[in-house]
């Protein structure tokens, strides 16, 4: 019998990319959107599904009963209800890997252009200033070097470490946390406090679970003696928001870099949407990850996984171990 495969959410993925099909035969069907009411009734007669951010629930699943995987189109797979996909049998794939050179060259694009004050300068002079000036530069910004300063990061996975390659490239004092709370993991990291608390440069590259949710908030902005810049591509719900934006007003750190919000886009009363005109804020609509190379590699990747599964071999499982036996 053919394989059914829905894909949710095709409009998440650029362009540019070729979207490749499974080479086991099969019936496809894409949507450019799906909303969450749509979910059951799209998926209703699918084998295989694929959502990079349409959440895939219990109740969801419940009505599912022939769906047999699910191959998410990111790393982070929190859209999906794993626990319930285990108990049901269901194979879910994640992809790993594809954004390890497109996060970190964001995340860097972020530190100098905030490091340098290159939007303050920019503004300055679509302002006019720098024409009123009276001569060939002028100081209105402060502009300081990365060379001989401490790259805090918190999250040691591959975009961690791939971050951690620039900053020494670049002559920075690199030096790992982990997560909030842990303890005694040995000589790879210094303590989440002592980051906190000596870095000019915070960057974040961990998952968002319920331990790591506003990991990031008043108390620890409130522990940053050197006013760092907080720079986030990872998820998020990582930063209370609301903190964030009073540590900005409070000089408790000098700028922040996000690429990732706690709701996308964000609503009306997101805290930081009254903040986006000052020079040491940058947003940026979750692109850290869409290079164009990079995009093509995930693709590849999610099929590959959806192959893999019909040969009876599943990849990157991130389902309990009962589900690939099922």
């Amino acid at each position: 019998m053919t394989t059914k495969i829905v894909f949710l959410d095709r409009a998440t993925i650029g362009p540019s990319v070729s979207i490749t099909k499974p080479t086991s035969p099969h019936a496809w069907e894409a949507y450019d959107r799906t909303s969450a009411e749509q979910v059951v009734d799209r998926l209703r007669d699918a084998d295989v599904a694929i959502t990079n951010k349409v959440p895939i629930r219990s109740d969801a699943l419940a009505q599912l009963p022939k769906l047999k995987m699910i191959s998410v189109a990111a790393t982070g797979y929190d859209v999906v209800d794993i626990q319930a996909c285990g108990e049901r049998g269901i194979v879910v794939s994640n992809v790993r890997g594809y954004a390890v050179n497109t996060v970190p060259e964001h995340v860097f694009s972020l530190i100098f252009a905030l490091r340098r004050n290159l939007i303050g300068y920019r503004q300055d002079v679509i302002a006019g200033e720098w024409q009123k000036a009276g001569q060939f530069c002028f100081f209105n910004h402060s502009i300081r070097d990365l060379s001989g300063s401490r790259l805090g990061i918190i999250g040691e996975g591959v975009i961690g470490q791939a971050v951690a390659r620039i900053g020494r490239a670049l002559g920075m004092d690199v030096v790992f946390a982990a997560h909030k709370g842990v303890q005694g993991l040995g000589p790879l990291y210094t303590p989440w406090h002592e980051v906190l608390e000596t870095s000019d440069v915070l960057t974040l590259h961990a998952p968002l679970t319920p331990v790591t949710r506003n990991m990031i908030s008043g108390p620890e902005f409130r522990v940053m003696r050197r006013c760092p810049l907080l720079i986030n591509t990872s998820r998020g719900g990582l930063v209370d928001e609301q903190a964030l934006v009073e540590a900005l007003d409070t000089g408790a750190i000098s700028g922040a870099g996000f690429d990732v919000l706690t709701s996308e886009p964000p609503r009306p009363d997101n805290p930081l949407l009254s903040v986006l005109q000052r020079p040491n804020v940058i947003v940026t609509p979750h692109v850290a990850w869409a290079s164009v190379e990079a995009m093509q590699t995930l693709w590849n990747q999610t099929v590959q996984h959806i192959d893999d599964y019909l040969r009876g071999s599943p990849s990157n499982v991130v389902t309990p171990p009962a589900a690939i036996l099922a």
